[in-house]
Parts: C-alpha cells; sequence; structure tokens
C-alpha cells in the first residue's frame, strides 16, 4: 500500500484508542493483520463494529503511519455472537460484560433493536433502571441520527466535519430543521457560506424572495463586513447592499431588516441623526467595553501618592528630564488609573512608559505587560526590561464545546494584577479587547499605548480611534521629538508625512533614502539587488534577518504575490537537495522565509531551552527548517521556538520576503524597503505610508515614484470604519 494512495479497507474495530467528543475526530486501532490505525471524524463507531473505511495512508512523525480516514460506513453485527462482542468492548456507556450477557440472553439477535427502541423491556432486566435504560437507547439513537445526517448531507456536498457540528447544534431535528430553513446553516459555527446555503435551498425548491433567505443575506451581509472592520452598518447601506446581492426589491428587505430588529435578532442603534446595523454579538461586545471602562473611571484604581517626588527621583537617578506631556502622562496613568498614552516615534512613549512601571514596581504593585503579536510583545520585553506576552497568551486560550477558541481569564477568572500595559492598541479589535476587559481585576490601573497614526487592527473595531475620539477617556498624546530622534529622518520624515508634509527625499547621509524610477521592471530590480548585494554588502544585512520589502498590496508587478516569487527564485531557488510543497498556487521551500497569516492556537511548538507551549499568530514570520515529505511535517523556526506543521495546515504558510504594509503592524525591522509606483487608490493613502516608514528601525528605502509618494502624503482619507465604542461611551457621558 503506497502512501498518499487513496484505497479502501474493510475491518473490525479493536479499539478506540482517542474520541474528541466535540468534533468527533476520532483514533481506531482495527483488527486487521497489519493492526492499522485509522483517524478522522468518525463520531459514531465503536469498538466491535465492521467499518468499510476510503482514505489514504500518511506517516505522522509521532505516531507512525496512520490511514487517514475521508469516507466511511460501518454495519452494526448482526449475530449473536457479534452482538456480545460488540457490547462487551465498552462502547455503550452503562453496559459491561456480564451485563451484555445478561442482554443477549434474553433478546437475543433482536438486542440493539430492543436497546435503541424499547427501553422499557431493557429496564426488566436485572441491573438497569428505567433511567439508564432510557440513556443507553439515547446513546444509540444518537450514533445512529449521526450516522444518517451525514448520509443526507453528503448530497449537499457538506463534509462529516460539518454534519457533526450541525448535529450537536441540531439533535436529531437537524433534517427538518435544514428543510424547513437551509439558510440556518450559514456562518461560521458550521462553515456553510450563503452560496453553498442557496444551493442547498434550490435543491429543496425555496423561492429566491423567501423571507427566511432575506433574514439571512442581512445577517450574512453585516457578518462579511466585520472582515473590513465594521462592526456595524449604517441602516440604509445594509439594505441597499444585500437587496443588491439578492437581486430583489428595497422594500422586501427592509420590511425584514424591522422584523429582525423586532425580534431582536439585530440591534438598532441611533447616533448622530443616523440608524447603524449591529448583530447581537458585536453590539454586546462594544457595549461592554463601554460600561466596563466607564466603571473604571467611576471607580477607580488606588491613587499613588507623592507622583512629584518620584518622578523627580527618577530623574536625578537617570540624569534626565521629563518634558511636560511625559509627567503629564505618568501622573495621569498613576492618579486616574486609566490613560490611553499616544505618539509617534521619537516622541518618548518609551521612556514615559518606563518611569510608570518603575514607580508602580516601587509601590509593591504586580504589573503585567502585552502586545497583540510576538514580536510586539518581544520588542516590549526588550524596551522595557520586563517580561511582556502576547495578549492571547497572557489571557490563556482554551477551547469551547464548538472547539471555538476562549480564554481561562475571564470574569470568572480574572488576571492576577494591579496594572495592567498594553502595547500597540491600534492593532487591537473590539472582540480582543472585549476579552481583555473582562479578564480585568476590579480597582486594577488599565495603561493602553499606541499610536493613533497608524493602521487600524486587521479585526473588526476602532478601539484606539474610538477611545481617542470619544474624549472620554484620559489621553495624553506626546508630540514634541527628542533631540536625539531628530538625527534620523525615519523620524522626522514620518512626522512629517503624518502632518501632511512631503517627507525629505533627497538627503543621502542619513537612515532615509530614495530611489527614483517610473519603471517597474527597474523597481524590482533594484529591490532585488538590494537584498542581495547592496544592504549585504554596506551593512551586512540579510533578508531572513534584517531586511524586510513592504508593499501597499498583494496584487500587480510590485505586489507581494509577485515579489515574493522573484525572490525566492533568486534567494532560495530550487535544488536537489531541498525539499519544497505546493499550495495552492505557492511553493513553500526548505530555508523559505514565511509568515503565519492566520492565528492557530493549538500549534504546538518547542523553545530552544525546551519550554514547550502552544500558539502561532497571524504576522509571525519565521524560518522553513525542514519539509519531511515522509512524516508530511514542516518545522518552521520562529526567532527561539519550532513549530511543527502537518502538511494539511501548509496553507497557513506564506512567503515573506515581502509582505504588505497592513501584515507588518506590530512588527519592526532594521531595514525596510518599499516599492512604490502605483496601484489601487484605496491604498495609495498616508496612513499606510506613516505606518511603512515607521515600521523600520535604522533604515528605509523606497524606490519608485516621487509622484505616488506625493499622492499618499496628500490622501488623508483613511479607510471608513463603521463601530459603535465611541458612541457608546458618550452615551450618559454626564455619570461618569
Amino acid at each position: 500500500m503506497q502512501d498518499n494512495e487513496l484505497m479502501e479497507l474493510t475491518a473490525t474495530i479493536e479499539t478506540i484508542i482517542f474520541r474528541n467528543e466535540q468534533n468527533g475526530y476520532t483514533v481506531i486501532e482495527l483488527n486487521d493483520e497489519d493492526e492499522t490505525t485509522a483517524v478522522g471524524i468518525m463520531p459514531d463507531v465503536n469498538a466491535g463494529e465492521n467499518v468499510k473505511l476510503i482514505g489514504v495512508f500518511k506517516s505522522h512523525s509521532t505516531y507512525g503511519r496512520q490511514l487517514a480516514v475521508s469516507a466511511y460506513e460501518k454495519s452494526m453485527p448482526e449475530n449473536i455472537a457479534g452482538i456480545l462482542n460488540y457490547l462487551s468492548s465498552g462502547s455503550i456507556k452503562g453496559i459491561g460484560p456480564s451485563t451484555a450477557s445478561r442482554l443477549v440472553k434474553e433478546f437475543g439477535s433482536d438486542t440493539l433493536k430492543v436497546l435503541e427502541n424499547e427501553p422499557q423491556r431493557v429496564a426488566k432486566i436485572r441491573g438497569i433502571s428505567l433511567k439508564k435504560a432510557v440513556d443507553i437507547s439515547k446513546q444509540l439513537r444518537e450514533n445512529t441520527g449521526i450516522r444518517e445526517l451525514m448520509l443526507y448531507l453528503n448530497k449537499y456536498e457538506i463534509s462529516p466535519s460539518g454534519a457533526v457540528k450541525i448535529y450537536r447544534a441540531f439533535g436529531s431535528n437537524s433534517v427538518a430543521e435544514i428543510e424547513r430553513n437551509p439558510y440556518c446553516l450559514v456562518g461560521s459555527e458550521f462553515g456553510i457560506s450563503f452560496e453553498h446555503a442557496d444551493k442547498i435551498a434550490q435543491k429543496l425548491n425555496f423561492n429566491s424572495d423567501e423571507k427566511v433567505r432575506i433574514r439571512a443575506a442581512l445577517a450574512y451581509v453585516l457578518n462579511h463586513n466585520l472582515q473590513n472592520g465594521h462592526t456595524c452598518l449604517p441602516k440604509d447601506k445594509l439594505t441597499k447592499i444585500t437587496a443588491e446581492f439578492l437581486g430583489l426589491e428595497l422594500d422586501m428587505v427592509d420590511h425584514a431588516l424591522r422584523e429582525m430588529i423586532s425580534d431582536n435578532s439585530l440591534i438598532m442603534y441611533e447616533a448622530e441623526g443616523k440608524e447603524f446595523i449591529f448583530s447581537v454579538d458585536m453590539f454586546q461586545s462594544e457595549s461592554y467595553i463601554s460600561t466596563r471602562l466607564k466603571m473604571m473611571m467611576r471607580f477607580p484604581a488606588v491613587q499613588i501618592q507623592d507622583i512629584d517626588k518620584h518622578i523627580e527621583s527618577i530623574e536625578k537617578y537617570n540624569n534626565i528630564k521629563y518634558a511636560s506631556m511625559q509627567k503629564e502622562a505618568i501622573t495621569q496613568a498613576l492618579s486616574k488609573g486609566l490613560l490611553v498614552l499616544t505618539g509617534g516615534p521619537g516622541t518618548g512613549k518609551t521612556t514615559t512608559l518606563n518611569a510608570i512601571i518603575k514607580i508602580l514596581k516601587d509601590k509593591g504593585q504586580k504589573v503585567l505587560l502585552c502586545a497583540p503579536t510576538g514580536r510586539a510583545a518581544q520588542r516590549m520585553s526588550e524596551v522595557t526590561g520586563e517580561e511582556a506576552k502576547t495578549i492571547h497568551r497572557l489571557l490563556e486560550v482554551a477551547w469551547d464545546k464548538n472547539d471555538i477558541p476562549e480564554f481561562k481569564h475571564n470574569e470568572k477568572n480574572m488576571l492576577k494584577c494591579d496594572a495592567l500595559i498594553i502595547d500597540e492598541v491600534s492593532m487591537v479589535d473590539s472582540k480582543l479587547f472585549e476579552s481583555v476587559m473582562r479578564a480585568l481585576p476590579l480597582g486594577c490601573r488599565l495603561i493602553l499605548v499606541g499610536d493613533s497614526h497608524q493602521l487600524p487592527s486587521v479585526g473588526a473595531g476602532n478601539v484606539l480611534d474610538d477611545l481617542i475620539s470619544s474624549e472620554v477617556i484620559p489621553v495624553v498624546q506626546l508630540t514634541e521629538i527628542f533631540r536625539q530622534s531628530m538625527e534620523s529622518l525615519i523620524v522626522t520624515n514620518a512626522h512629517r508625512i503624518v502632518n501632511g508634509l512631503l517627507p525629505e527625499l533627497h538627503v543621502k547621509d542619513k537612515d532615509f533614502f530614495f530611489l527614483h524610477s517610473e519603471n517597474k521592471n527597474v523597481i524590482t530590480q533594484t529591490v532585488i539587488e538590494l537584498c542581495t548585494k547592496r544592504l549585504p554588502d554596506a551593512y551586512n544585512y540579510d533578508i531572513y534577518n534584517n531586511i524586510q520589502i513592504l508593499s501597499p498590496g498583494r496584487k500587480g508587478d510590485l505586489g507581494v504575490n509577485e515579489l515574493n516569487s522573484k525572490l525566492q527564485n533568486i534567494i532560495n531557488p530550487k535544488d536537489s537537495e531541498k525539499n519544497e510543497l505546493t499550495v495552492g498556487k505557492r511553493i513553500l521551500r526548505d530555508g523559505d522565509k514565511v509568515m503565519q497569516i492566520r492565528n492557530n492556537y493549538d500549534l504546538l511548538w518547542v523553545k530552544d531551552d525546551g519550554e514547550t507551549g502552544e500558539g502561532i499568530f497571524n504576522g509571525e514570520i519565521g524560518i522553513i527548517e525542514k519539509i519531511n515529505t515522509r512524516s508530511r511535517i514542516i518545522k518552521v523556526r520562529f526567532d527561539d521556538k519550532v513549530a511543527s506543521y502537518d502538511f494539511d495546515f501548509a496553507v497557513d504558510l506564506d512567503l515573506a520576503y515581502a509582505t504588505t504594509v497592513h501584515k507588518s503592524q506590530g512588527n519592526e525591522f532594521e531595514a525596510v524597503i518599499m516599492p512604490l509606483l502605483n496601484g489601487a487608490p484605496m491604498l495609495l493613502y498616508r496612513n499606510l505610508l506613516y505606518t511603512a516608514v515607521t515600521r523600520a528601525k535604522s533604515l528605509i528605502i523606497i524606490v519608485g515614484s516621487d509622484t505616488t509618494i506625493e499622492k499618499m502624503v496628500n490622501n488623508n482619507r483613511k479607510n471608513k470604519r463603521y463601530s459603535g465604542l465611541k458612541f457608546f461611551l458618550l452615551e450618559n457621558d454626564d455619570a461618569v
């Protein structure tokens, strides 16, 4: 039997080695000549059953050779000996060998039918109560129900894992629920798209103007726009988009929306003379953040005494003098217990933060530090000298019954700290910030640090901007550039950009360089030469450790996709000594620089010192150490830790010689190279250029058109985000 070749195997199940009761993932050992181990979504199989498995043999790095099951059928034992073996195996909770013998003796070859359908008769057997008999019947019915649902959903191209999730939600009523309203399947819970549900509805002869279809489409459009950062949408915008999406009259959509608002399926909120529509989840999320922040304002952390004396002591010890706004920030943080500290590069945020941390620790307070990404947390540790964790790691990711990540620390298990400091808050979305607020102890000090001019979070929400613009939360903005920072053209140009002024492009002896070209081929070649020869020769930099190419977008000749392909061919070309793997349209190869492009909370990693953990997060950059085609494992090094990816998770990795500015948030690189010529207008704006420039620590080189730079500086139109946090903070503000 060859690995990766689809095959069919029929055998009896010897043992259930493992089963995840929530998602049905099961590991079984078969009673065949090879004692085969099989793995897959098989929620209803049990020891002693005969099964026909269809799948592919794969080699696991830890567990060896296994049959990865993609489909299966099972047949219950029909003769008395088979039934006795099946019931004696412990597959049915509450039945052991002795009880199995009594049952088979009483009911013979009809035992399984009686167990499933006639619990009253079963309860007459010695040692079995009616409650126990009903429970046994329920187990058998559920197994049968899942199996039948899988067969039913197979014609609609819904996977076994999807069927398990659907059964967990609707139970024995699953088929009836789907046939009544196939759009109940739409959403992340089941992984079914609206288009997929629409096809099922067509097969079930639903009309295009069915009310359930319109309601589902409204919810779908609202949830889809979470990916664009919106926690809500204006009512007129939502109805217009939905009507166009469905090809229906606006009145029909508007009527369905009014019904959904009336029965609280969606929430309408009026602000600034406009009506906004929220999903219940996002409304509750932003409402909770607002309520919790107002509570912190009403009942602040205990004020630190003699703040001025502490500041003077630090100034004397370090032989420094804080600027007036730095002193204001320190005082606000230590007196009011809630502060947003914002400012651009070179304005002294770190110096201010270190003073706050020192005073709090001198007062015996426990201070926790965190940031949204691993790189941001690492940098926070370096500049403060204190341990900083990612927010996910600080809150400790766990899993709910639907295998959706949740946090161990919440309102029932709060963080143990007197003060929490979060850096790079511009990257924090509403749901993550809600999770932080739920885990924050009463009376805990909260200090939020970020740059309000950087790009907003990838996830939905506009947290930092809403907090600042509400003018409800204490905010200190540092604007003075310190003398030592004035020597950096990266710093001064960043401030010029954010103030709508053109950066200095023609200074040749600083850390900000501009190489002019209006030819995309010349720009590409220049970028390649900078990476492979000019910067390595001049600064001893390399693409893996020091240099990062940042592009506004993914598409086009100067986009991330094309640049990565060209750079891979030059920096890490195909080699008979290197293994590689094709993932969609890209090739991953031993030695490639890669980025994790979505959160994976349960991916295991091992640090060089032996520490183990789990979770690799969106935006983390690493290097492929080895692609093992036999074990189907990819080992990727992320700084001091190595994560092992099954080939199935390779879709989470993308080449990272070049990456988008959005994806670079939270990271800082010694040298940044940015090709700029033209592109989609939605990507050529001031904040994106500013964010790219501020990712550079020691050197930035922009290669391209000064006209494009001018367009970006003059385009101060931020991507509009609809969110409710600001409105909720302003509501009943006089009570704060």
